[in-house]
């Protein structure tokens, strides 16, 4: 649940101070790039240019690196799945533990699609833990033009996920006052996520219908236009971002291609 609690973010910060249409077009064009490269060397390139980023979104590193590390262990987890049970283990055995042998190509794969997936997420995260979902739903508005309906119903959602995180927070304690507890035992601790997860969806559900039907009431859709109460505008520094994600994206693949390790997802 640490991964939707709010960020604590520098609002005057370059990356915090984009445009989110922006932010998100640099985003895109990056991912772009990662899914059609399946190579280790891009990804790590992409991911150094997006760690350097860190220090201009405004977000604490170490703050980020406490609460995105279940985003690392799964990124892990994958590729070391990957590479154990792989169809073929190719390239010269580079370890052999009884019947577990690896490849050294496909453990440099492996390690490859780590970087991927961490690349990936890093990506969205500057992306997203930067951009405040009122201006995201203004810029989607005024810049792509985006239905209001659509805009201000995801702007609601958005407002509403922080409050899972509390609300779990108060199941757990509720249980725990009964005398609930899984203690040591994973296999009661994963029957009572479940528990937990359900109990939430209940309540995002319920919470959901709600709102629904307070912005019925309250006349939200009955125009057919509205007026925007706060504007967004792209700027020179928007533009540059854009750019310096397609040179970034750019790069990584053209160092790969010079190096010969670029492997494009189709071909």
């Amino acid at each position: 649940m640490e991964l939707i609690r709010p960020v604590n973010v520098d609002a005057d910060a370059p990356l915090a101070r984009a445009n989110p249409v922006a932010k998100l077009a640099a985003a895109a064009i990056l991912l772009a790039a990662l899914f059609a490269s399946l190579d280790g060397t891009t990804a790590l390139v992409i991911l150094l240019g997006l760690s350097v980023t860190i220090r201009w979104s405004g977000i604490d590193a170490r703050s980020l690196l406490r609460r995105s590390w279940p985003v690392g262990l799964a990124a892990v987890s994958i590729g070391l799945f990957n590479v154990l049970f792989a169809v073929e283990q190719v390239g010269p055995i580079v370890l052999e533990l009884g019947p577990i042998r690896i490849g050294a190509e496909t453990l440099v794969n492996g390690v490859g699609l780590v970087l991927r997936l961490l690349a990936i997420a890093l990506a969205g995260i500057l992306a997203t833990a930067t951009t405040e979902p009122s201006d995201l739903a203004d810029a989607l508005i005024q810049q792509l033009k985006v239905s209001p309906r659509f805009a201000i119903g995801a702007l609601a959602g958005l407002r509403l996920i922080p409050l899972l995180a509390r609300e779990r927070q108060t199941i757990a304690l509720a249980r725990r006052a009964r005398g609930v507890d899984a203690g040591r035992n994973p296999i009661v601790a994963v029957r009572m996520a479940g528990g937990e997860l359900v109990a939430l969806l209940v309540g995002a559900v319920r919470r959901g219908s709600r709102m629904a039907l307070a912005m019925e009431a309250r006349g939200f859709g009955a125009m057919p236009a509205r007026t925007a109460a706060r504007i967004q505008r792209m700027r020179r520094a928007d533009f540059a971002w854009i750019a310096g994600a397609a040179v970034l994206a750019a790069l990584a693949i053209g160092l790969s291609v010079a190096l010969g390790t670029w492997r494009p997802l189709l071909g």
